[in-house]
């Protein structure tokens, strides 16, 4: 198993500086999630090959690999120029993760829930694309459902991956989405079972909770969602639960800390994050 880092809050950290920090945090695998000079939010990568270059060598003086590649792009649309373009930025991303050494990337369905039918249709449209590719570069995909995409339960989202019927496919849960996804995390990740090959560990607040009242969002009726993503023991996440679900099932992937809370005092969170996760993991049963 893998527990890595998602450095978004060490985002302005030169990026051939970011190996040797997040190795000083004390990680010794990146989930490189968008930054603004190599893979931007919903824009084309703007890494050459010297900057991929450069960043290769960065990594292995440190000794850190890139555990997976977290792009973002709208590959469902609804809007057919946005997909197409997406479709793009995919392919180059995809080539990224290659000549970085990875051979995983996680990403969302990235589309809207008003317009979820044609959402679905725009992502299977782009699927129809991109699965050869990630299947001719040997590259394997984790999906996950996200707050205000055209999929945000957990169940059907796990029906979704299945029904992409590629080996290269699976799924990610992400704790601090726990009650946007329906509140049922053990239910989720044993109908995932062996599709489950991914996490995003962070916690977060029952938003449902106190007749929906434990946040107060104006006007009346929004439909705007909310969550956090804090360190762990911060919100309601049972994380009992979380770490005892994955034990059972006998979890060896990819844990991902993706703290996003607390800038002000990043260093402290990842260092906090990497030795609570650990501490948990170290409970478990012998893997094979």
């Amino acid at each position: 198993m893998k527990i890595a880092l998602d450095p978004y809050m060490l985002r302005r950290t030169p990026l051939t500086e970011l190996p040797a920090r997040v190795a000083e945090l004390g990680y010794e695998h990146i989930e490189l999630s968008p930054r603004e000079d190599f893979l931007p939010f919903f824009t084309h990568p703007r890494a050459d090959r010297h900057t991929v270059a450069s960043f290769k060598q960065a990594l292995q003086a440190a000794g850190v690999s890139i555990s997976s590649v977290l792009p973002l792009y709208r590959w469902s649309g609804p809007d057919e120029d946005e997909r197409a373009a997406a479709v793009r930025y995919w392919k180059r991303a995809i080539e990224i993760t290659v000549d970085l050494g990875c051979d995983a990337m996680n990403s969302e369905f990235n589309g809207r829930p008003e317009q979820a039918s044609r959402s679905e249709g725009m992502f299977w449209r782009s699927m129809e694309e991109l699965l050869p590719v990630f299947e001719r570069e040997g590259v394997r995909l984790r999906l996950e459902p996200h707050p205000d995409d055209f999929i945000e339960d957990g169940i059907t989202a796990v029906d979704m991956v299945r029904g992409i019927n590629s080996s290269l496919v699976s799924f990610l849960y992400c704790a601090p989405h726990t009650f946007h996804q329906g509140g049922n995390m053990a239910e989720i990740m044993e109908y995932a079972g062996p599709l489950l090959t991914h996490l995003h560990v962070a916690d977060s607040f029952d938003h449902r909770a106190s007749s929906g009242l434990r946040y107060i969002i104006n006007p009346p009726g929004s439909p705007a969602r909310i969550h956090q993503h804090l360190d762990i023991g911060q919100g309601e996440v049972d994380w009992p639960t979380f770490f005892g679900t994955l034990d059972r099932l006998g979890f060896d992937g990819i844990m991902t800390a993706c703290v996003f809370a607390w800038e002000d005092r990043a260093a402290d969170s990842c260092r906090f994050m990497r030795k609570e996760m650990e501490r948990y993991v170290n409970t478990w049963a012998p893997r094979p």
